[in-house]
């Protein structure tokens, strides 16, 4: 990638650095140095040293990091910044967004340090005040947000993700805590037993523990209805989202809102049902049947997902991803099985696995198979699904793992898929 400010052009690709380049050169880098030496590049940088050649002064960064939640929390923050007056970007799983635009499709988490400097001093020109980036357990172990400074780091909560690539719980859970182990603002989730952080400029949020923002009292009969107190304030908010998680989603971002503006707790509060929500988080595509897409991929997230929907016969739709973490699979399976009347296991994104091999693994964790199907094709598994959903009383299909995903990846290639659009093709019949 590169990145021009002022007279200097940037790159971290050694194939793109020459003579008119400077080398920004990093941990992941350092191997191709050489190679950009050969190609005629003069100047180097550690990147360490690229925030020097940046004023990021004017704006304040915002950064959410945790298992589940961060793309929700993250863009009710970007909502209620924009309902007060402030001029906002957004960063993370969905895209990049300035002022309620967006710029840039998909990409990942957290773009490379590069990256993350091009969207700041984008926001920048664009007269933004506030920068609200999610931030990956990958960004914190490869130092990709090096460099920035952030007027308030959030957490939303510690659960078992990504082992393929930090191996084990304990080293996720490290680099997860690291992200709090400075003098920053932090907001922190109260009620999670695996949060670590550095007590200097800690505030936190919660509903079970004592907390700066406590949640004193909640309704989840129709909608999301909170209590909130903030020391002798006690505020209010009411919400259309649904499920206890978006109880904390919604409260750790009108506590950041407030930390950061400094507005009236109950001015943020009134802003909160203009936020409608996700797409692909817990998003309602048809009320009757009822159906559901989410984007749960983890245990944790899915038990979420289910426990919003206790009081209905759930159906659930799931698969797990190929070349990730496998030790989550059987877990899965055993959330699944716990809350669902029936099951149907199918293909999420199979990479370069066999999706037969991914359902075996899922299926470890079940201890009877006879309410469980196995349906490779994804299209089908949703059509067997709605079928099923006639059968009971109070139905919900939940749909699980892609959100609002509008692909397959299968070995390398993207396919158009998406669970929406499937469904909404299928109930138009």
């Amino acid at each position: 990638m590169q990145l021009k400010q002022n007279s200097t052009t940037f790159t971290n690709d050694s194939s793109q650095a020459d003579e008119n380049s400077t080398f920004v050169v990093s941990k992941q880098n350092e191997k191709y140095l050489d190679d950009a030496k050969n190609n005629g590049c003069k100047d180097f940088i550690n990147s360490s040293e690229l925030k020097n050649y940046f004023d990021f002064s004017k704006i304040k960064i915002i950064g959410i990091t945790g298992t589940n939640g961060k793309t929700t929390t993250a863009a009710a923050i970007y909502s209620l910044l924009l309902d007060l007056g402030y001029k906002v970007a957004l960063q993370g799983t969905r895209g990049f967004f300035i002022n309620d635009e967006r710029v840039e499709e998909y990409s990942l988490t957290t773009p490379i340090q590069l990256g993350n400097f091009s969207h700041i001093q984008n926001a920048i020109n664009h007269d933004c005040e506030y920068f609200v980036m999610e931030v990956s357990s990958h960004a914190i172990e490869q130092n990709r947000i090096e460099g920035l400074d952030f007027a308030l780091k959030i957490h939303t909560n510690i659960t078992q993700d990504h082992l393929d690539y930090h191996h084990t719980i304990e080293e996720y859970i490290d680099v997860k805590n690291s992200f709090f182990n400075d003098d920053s603002v932090k907001l922190i989730n109260k009620d999670d037993p695996l949060v670590k952080f550095k007590m200097k400029n800690a505030f936190a949020y919660g509903a079970e523990n004592p907390a700066t923002y406590k949640v004193t009292a909640y309704s989840l009969k129709n909608g999301i209805h909170v209590a909130l107190q903030h020391f002798s304030n006690i505020v209010n908010f009411s919400s259309q989202m649904v499920g206890y998680f978006n109880v904390y989603n919604l409260t750790a971002s009108v506590a950041a809102v407030n930390l950061v503006t400094k507005e009236p707790l109950q001015k943020i509060c009134d802003k909160v049902e203009n936020f409608a929500g996700v797409s692909g988080r817990v998003e309602v595509i048809c009320s009757n049947p009822l159906v559901v897409v989410d984007f749960a991929h983890t245990p944790d997230g899915m038990e979420k997902v289910f426990t919003s929907f206790s009081n209905h016969d759930i159906i659930c739709v799931f698969g797990a991803g190929g070349d990730r973490d496998r030790s989550k699979r059987p877990l899965m399976g055993k959330i699944a099985e716990k809350f669902a009347k029936r099951i149907i296991i199918t293909s999420d994104n199979p990479r370069f696995e066999d999706p037969d091999l991914i359902c075996e693994d899922i299926l470890k964790g079940c201890k009877k198979n006879t309410n469980i199907i196995v349906e490779i094709n994804r299209k089908k598994a949703i059509e067997e699904s709605l079928q099923i959903a006639k059968q009971y009383a109070n139905p919900v299909v939940l749909i699980l793992g892609k959100g609002d995903e509008e692909f397959q990846i299968i070995y390398d290639q993207k396919f158009p898929l998406s669970d929406k659009e499937i469904v909404q093709e299928l109930l138009s019949k």
